[in-house]
């Protein structure tokens, strides 16, 4: 297509770009700005202009990448092959985001999603692509920013481990409570990056019995004249709904978040919530702070046991309403799996699991090892893991509460600390590049690393891959069928001298 306006653009800097996690391009766009006056040539787009174009490939947060001679539109909802009419919502002049605005001829790797309300909701940001095609898209973002960022080639890649129904998978949901325009009680989730909620009860990702209890829930409030809270006022009652479902068990646990020390005629709500089958805990959290955190400190149990049981593997845990328990625990247990084989356990070794959660992986690990070292942050996290060591009679664990950036180092400075395998889990951000550096200090013989962030799993990947240790093997998971997200287990083993 031909544009007048078009100047050039730098095509290294577009492909540099193309594998940033999406926080970091938006932290990027200032600087893009300033860069390019030290280019030769210069784009010119603006906002609200239409064009008509062809997806061809998908960035890392799931939106279509579509080129105009060269300048990169990232396109949210299109799906790679879409010939799609789109509009400029924000231009830069290298790039620009733009809205699908319609699909002139599908791809044939488009689908009708099955929620209705996916493209408002945004959480589901790559349901409109067929899973075939979610899972190429998810398989080549771990490649590419392991590769492009981690600057490593020589590894094995294994094919990505997806799902046989990729539905009704997740065991938790937190459902905002809110107002629509016309006074009507609603629960739902945002749409992206606003507090704006869509109405959704029927969550295709979620388990079949959220629709249930949300119904009770919001019907009893306009029975009883509840509101729900209100960000602007900081008034109403209800925040949010917290149901969590174990698999294995079938038990649920529900939680309800209020702005206030007691909910109205409570005991006729839980009498109503027993109704629901496999209901086994009920407690209110009271949140009376001006703050997105979600949940509160005080918990108050109105209704069963203060947890519910579920099971990896034969692994089993108690899981309480603030416990970190993995979302989806068909994936879990084949994510675990990869990283207690890529560990190689014979039962001979020492084994630290840094950013530990509740044990899980630690107790996997432990069955195999000599003695596993476990560290967390969350104190309520760690005293879940100790009572779930106990419950499975494992008594080879020891676990620390505290920074594993710190906790580490300080072990490590004191007592010498050793390790033959030392396993991480971090959150999105990656590991510290203290915990990293004292990772290098002990020379495990393997390094076992579970990301849920690929971008900053191959920033790790190439600082260790500077300081004696090997790339061996790769296996993407998908646990979030339907988002663009993606974990992955790493295998990093220390070189040969």
């Amino acid at each position: 297509m031909e544009n007048k306006n078009i100047k050039s653009v730098s095509e290294n800097r577009i492909v540099e770009y193309e594998q940033m996690d999406v926080t970091d391009k938006n932290n990027r766009e200032d600087r893009e700005i300033k860069m390019v006056e030290n280019e030769e040539k210069v784009y010119s787009y603006h906002k609200n202009e239409v064009y008509t174009v062809r997806i061809e490939d998908t960035g890392t947060g799931g939106e279509g990448i579509a080129r105009i001679d060269g300048y990169t539109l990232f396109v949210k909802d299109a799906v790679r092959g879409d010939l799609c009419e789109v509009k400029i919502t924000k231009a830069h002049p290298k790039f620009a985001y733009a809205k699908l605005m319609k699909v002139t001829e599908p791809s044939p790797n488009r689908v009708e999603p099955a929620c209705p309300v996916s493209r408002r909701c945004g959480g589901c940001k790559v349901m409109a692509a067929s899973y075939e095609e979610q899972l190429r898209f998810k398989q080549n973002k771990v490649k590419n920013n392991i590769e492009k960022i981690g600057r490593v080639t020589d590894y094995d890649m294994f094919p990505i481990i997806g799902m046989e129904a990729p539905y009704h998978y997740r065991n938790k949901a937190q459902f905002p409570i809110g107002l629509d325009n016309e006074g009507n009680l609603v629960s739902g989730f945002y749409a992206g990056r606003t507090h704006v909620i869509v109405p959704n009860d029927k969550c295709y990702i979620g388990v079949p019995e959220n629709e249930e209890i949300l119904t009770i829930i919001k019907e009893f409030m306009a029975e009883k004249h509840i509101l729900p809270y209100d960000e602007v006022t900081l008034k109403g009652l209800v925040r949010y709904v917290m149901i969590r479902k174990a698999f294995h068990t079938g038990e649920i646990m529900v939680c309800i978040v209020i702005n206030g020390n007691k909910i109205p005629d409570c005991d006729e709500l839980v009498k109503r919530l027993q109704e629901v089958k496999g209901m086994t805990s009920i407690s209110v959290s009271i949140n009376l702070c001006n703050t997105n955190v979600i949940m509160g400190k005080l918990i108050e149990h109105v209704y069963g046991k203060k947890y519910i049981t579920d099971y990896i593997g034969d692994l089993k845990f108690n899981i309480s309403p603030k416990s970190f328990f993995q979302i989806n625990p068909v994936q879990t247990e084949k994510l675990y799996g990869k990283a207690l084989e890529f560990a190689g356990l014979t039962g001979n070794e020492t084994v630290w699991d840094l950013y530990c959660g509740i044990g899980s992986i630690s107790l996997f690990l432990a069955r195999s090892a000599k003695k596993v070292f476990g560290v967390e942050i969350i104190s309520d996290a760690i005293r879940d893991a100790r009572n779930n060591a106990k419950m499975n009679e494992i008594d080879n664990v020891e676990f620390f509460v505290g920074k594993s950036e710190e906790i580490l180092p300080q072990y490590y400075e004191k007592h010498g600390g050793y390790a033959d395998v030392i396993v991480v889990d971090p959150p999105r951000k990656g590991c510290d590049r203290a915990l990293l550096d004292t990772i290098v200090k002990m020379q495990p013989q393997k390094m076992v690393y579970v990301s849920c962030d690929s971008a900053t799993l191959a920033r790790d990947i190439k600082y260790m891959s500077e300081n004696g240790y090997r790339l061996e093997k790769v296996q993407p998971v998908d646990m979030f069928p339907h988002t663009d997200a993606v974990e992955a287990v790493c295998l990093l083993s220390k070189k040969n001298e």
